[in-house]
């Protein structure tokens, strides 16, 4: 008996210093740090079909208010023929779909014309013209400059260093890349000299292609005006040590001074975690440490799932990889997108939805948990405050949250995000609890903070 007792006291020891932790938090609201640039912690779209992906939810896109979508440029929108003839209205669809949101495009130029690559092989990456091909690159941002609709941001290739396995047909080396990034941003340069160029798109941060183009541009003077790369990680501070890591490579460079964008990210691929909890606080975190380690720009992707046709990449891939890209996105299991394949909005979505609420200036917010960290803006076109705040960890955690210096009473909403199975009406999802008010000064206010949780206040 007394082994037994001596067992239970054990276990509820151990019980209660799991679920003991605890965590202080300080939002100073006389403290505006500048504009919060929420809009830049933007989406990405593309790689699978030439139909109208974005068409069907343009509203609930708009609601995340992303300053741009990445779109890839890609072979199956047919813009050149063997003849030579041009055809932009089916790339032009999807350009407008993306207006329709709000965000504005950022070109990620993949296109592959049999013109200028006869033979399908992802190995073959520099066209068998260069002068043709400069042409036929000005001509295309030509039409959107025609076109007038404000694109920016022009990215030479998608992934450049693993190929069809990274959804466009290129795989380079990196003297090839240099070369052809140079031919290709001369000619959007020529069509639009407001543009702003880079890549590689990396899907391994460390690939030497960056070097090499880092080193080319520095000692021949070419325009770099963005780095480019993507991870997939369950780690946000992984992520943050990549970034950091870009950041440190491009200071070896004279001359350069690239903005630094991340513009694929999400959990693993491979291996991504099943609970559903999981992913909204995972995209709270990461943004966060996006932006604490000063990250330019991001592209969360993707924003809707989209079933592929074998058929559409057979044109331009190898059969090896037109079957790859068939079975990853028709046969495996997928947690990447916002929207599912059966036009359902994910709980990841809503984590969006109230990251865009981090809008105006940002305060001053301080944590003494590295799994508890939070936003707070002051909104004055809406004449608000927002703040929002995680746990990103397994175990439930006590919180304290002191609010020093608030402006003048206001009218309190507390919103947690659900993201439990089932919840489909936006009310369950964003889950209110009654307005309450607080005095002007100093507040202080104390919650737990279930594995996982994402919490949200509107102050009025």
């Amino acid at each position: 008996m007394r082994s037994l007792f001596w067992l239970a006291l054990l276990t509820l020891l151990l019980h209660g210093s799991a679920c003991g932790q605890s965590a202080n938090m300080k939002i100073d609201f006389s403290k505006e740090l500048g504009p919060m640039g929420m809009e830049q912690m933007a989406l990405g779209q593309g790689g699978l079909s030439q139909e109208p992906m974005l068409a069907g939810r343009i509203a609930e896109i708009r609601a995340l208010k992303p300053a741009i979508i990445r779109l890839f440029v890609s072979e199956y929108y047919d813009v050149l023929d063997q003849t030579g003839h041009y055809h932009f209205e089916t790339l032009d669809s999807m350009v407008n779909n993306i207006l329709e949101t709000g965000a504005k495009p950022f070109m990620s130029f993949c296109l592959k014309p049999r013109l200028f690559f006869p033979v399908i092989d992802q190995d073959i990456v520099e066209p068998n013209d260069y002068m043709a091909w400069e042409e036929f690159v000005y001509q295309v941002v030509r039409h959107f400059v025609d076109r007038n609709v404000g694109i920016q941001f022009w990215e030479v290739g998608n992934e450049v260093d693993i190929g069809e396995d990274g959804g466009t047909p290129y795989r380079f080396k990196p003297d090839s890349y240099a070369r052809y990034y140079k031919h290709t941003t001369s000619a959007i340069l020529r069509a639009d000299p407001r543009a702003k160029v880079g890549g590689p798109a990396l899907a391994y941060y460390k690939s030497p292609i960056l070097p090499e183009l880092l080193s080319v541009c520095s000692q021949q003077g070419l325009q770099l005006d963005f780095v480019s790369f993507h991870n997939y990680n369950n780690s946000p501070t992984a992520i943050r040590e990549q970034i950091e890591y870009v950041k440190g490579l491009t200071r070896q460079y004279s001359g350069l001074q690239p903005q630094i964008i991340m513009n694929e990210w999400n959990m693993d691929l491979f291996n991504p975690p099943l609970d559903p909890r999981f992913q909204p606080s995972f995209i709270a975190e990461t943004i966060w440490q996006m932006k604490d380690s000063g990250l330019d720009y991001s592209c969360y992707y993707q924003i809707r799932d989209w079933y592929v046709n074998y058929d559409t990449f057979a044109k331009v891939f190898s059969p090896y990889g037109a079957a790859f890209m068939t079975r990853w996105w028709n046969r495996q299991a997928q947690f990447s997108g916002l929207i599912d394949y059966q036009n359902q909005l994910r709980p990841a979505y809503y984590s969006f939805k109230l990251i865009s609420r981090m809008a105006g200036n940002r305060l001053e917010v301080n944590s003494d948990h590295d799994k508890v960290h939070g936003f707070a803006t002051h909104d004055p076109k809406l004449m608000m405050h927002n703040m929002m705040l995680w746990n990103f960890s397994d175990q439930t955690i006590e919180l304290k949250v002191e609010l020093k210096d608030l402006p003048k009473e206001m009218r309190v909403r507390h919103i947690v995000l659900d993201a439990s199975p089932g919840a489909l009406d936006e009310n369950q999802r964003l889950r209110p609890d009654p307005f309450i008010k607080l005095e002007k000064g100093n507040q202080t206010l104390s919650l737990r903070l279930e594995p996982w949780a994402v919490h949200y206040w509107s102050l009025e």
